[in-house]
């Protein structure tokens, strides 16, 4: 698979570069960053550099495709999809450096990447899926005004170098509507 470039009103979501190293360098000492995603611990410098070069193989492969998202050439988070199985099935993940939460940028680049994921012109997914900690209310707030539902509870099924959590799981397919959805563990 190709890289593609996307593009939204506000964002440009392309391959991550080599300038962009030490925004996720810088982004990956939140604490938040490293509690909910996979990042390794302690992130050094030198994480950052492989894996802005280990993106453009993956995309190659075609099993994760990654996008660092930019406003005003700006790198202020990546956004994927992952674990793509040929059979239709892909999970997105996202972070969002700390000083560009907030504002709507994360569903608008979200919203750009599961279109593409379920187009004829991208992999022509069937089903995309969220997971996240449990603890996670800001990616389970993302999730659910993207249309994602939520399925359930996963039991001790989400590990990084430092915890071993359970975690929620939520999906859209390709022909629900996405409108926001009501989620229990949001009512809480």
């Amino acid at each position: 698979m190709q890289p593609v470039v996307l593009r939204t009103p506000r964002l440009e979501l392309a391959l991550p570069r080599i300038e962009d190293v030490d925004a996720i360098f810088a982004a990956c000492q939140d604490a938040g960053i490293q509690r909910y995603t996979p990042v390794p611990f302690p992130y050094e410098r030198a994480h950052a550099v492989q894996f802005v070069e280990r993106i453009p193989k993956d995309w190659e492969d075609g099993r994760h495709v990654t996008w660092g998202i930019r406003e005003h050439d700006r790198l202020i988070g990546t956004i994927g999809l992952y674990r793509m199985d040929g059979d239709g099935n892909g999970e997105i993940g996202f972070w969002m450096a700390p000083d560009s939460r907030g504002g709507g940028r994360l569903r608008e680049a979200a919203n750009a990447v599961i279109d593409w994921g379920f187009s004829a012109e991208g992999p022509a997914l069937t089903r995309i899926e969220w997971r996240a900690v449990v603890g996670n209310v800001a990616s389970a707030r993302v999730a659910s005004a993207l249309g994602f539902r939520y399925e359930g509870l996963l039991r001790q099924a989400l590990a990084n170098t430092k915890h071993r959590d359970d975690g929620w799981i939520a999906a859209v397919l390709k022909d629900d509507e996405r409108m926001p959805q009501p989620w229990p563990v949001l009512e809480i």
